[in-house]
C-alpha cells in the first residue's frame, strides 16, 4: 500500500491548469478536508469530478478488475486518483527548478554538451564551463552535463583552450509541472492536460 500511496498524482488550479503533481497520499487527505475534487478519467462521464462521498461510491462499482489500483480499508475502497482539481487555486505558482546534479542531467537530457552523446548518469559528471579555479560560478548559467572522458580532457581549462564547443548555451531551466518526474512515472491520463490537442482546443471553443 505504500507504493501506491505514493504514486504521483496530476495536480490542476481551478481553471483546470497543471500546476505541479503530489502523492497520493496527499491528493486524499486534499480530498478529505474538501479542499480538492478527482477528476474521472475514465468511462461515460469521463472529467466528471468526486467529492469524497461520490468518489467511496464510484471506487466500488468494478473493484475487482482494479484490484492493483485499490486502497483498502477496513470499512472503505478507494480507487487511486490519477488527476485532482483544486477547489479555490485559480494560479499557477511562479517556481524555481532547484539546482541539483540531478536535475542539470535532466536538464541536457542525460546528453554530454562537449561530445553530443546520450549516457547513462552513473557516467555523467557535471563541468564548469569557466573553470571553477577562474573564477567560474557554481550556476545553471555556468555548469553542464559533461561525460568523463570529455570532462578530463577539458580538466580545468577554457573552452577555446580544450579545442570544445558547447552543444547548447547553458541556461536556467524553465519549471513546469512535471520537470524532474521521469516518464515512466507520469500518467498517460495526463497527456490532454500537458500537452492539450491545440486543434480539439480550438474547435471547443
Amino acid at each position: 500500500m505504500e507504493i501506491l500511496l505514493e504514486r504521483p498524482v496530476l495536480v490542476l488550479n481551478r481553471l483546470w491548469q497543471p500546476v505541479h503533481t503530489c502523492s497520493v497520499r496527499r491528493a486524499l487527505k486534499l480530498l478529505c478536508l474538501g479542499h480538492a475534487q478527482v477528476v474521472q478519467t475514465e468511462g461515460e462521464s469521463r472529467y466528471q469530478t468526486h467529492d469524497i462521498g461520490s468518489w467511496v461510491e464510484y471506487s466500488g462499482e468494478e473493484p475487482a478488475a482494479l484490484a492493483a489500483e485499490l486502497i483498502r480499508s477496513v470499512k472503505v475502497v478507494l480507487r487511486i486518483p490519477k488527476i485532482i482539481v483544486l477547489a479555490l487555486y485559480d494560479r499557477i505558482p511562479r517556481k524555481e527548478v532547484k539546482f541539483t546534479r540531478q536535475n542539470v542531467f535532466l536538464r541536457d537530457k542525460h546528453t554530454c554538451q562537449y561530445c553530443a552523446k546520450v549516457f547513462p548518469e552513473s557516467e555523467l559528471n557535471l563541468d564548469h564551463v569557466h573553470p571553477r579555479g577562474k573564477g567560474g560560478a557554481t550556476s545553471w548559467e555556468n555548469i553542464v552535463t559533461s561525460c568523463i572522458p570529455c570532462n578530463t580532457r577539458k580538466a580545468n581549462r577554457l573552452l577555446r583552450e580544450a579545442g570544445l564547443r558547447l552543444l547548447n548555451e547553458p541556461r536556467v531551466p524553465k519549471w513546469r509541472p512535471l520537470f524532474g518526474l521521469s516518464e515512466q512515472a507520469s500518467d498517460r491520463t495526463w497527456q490532454e492536460f500537458i500537452s492539450p490537442d491545440r486543434k480539439k482546443v480550438s474547435m471547443a471553443l
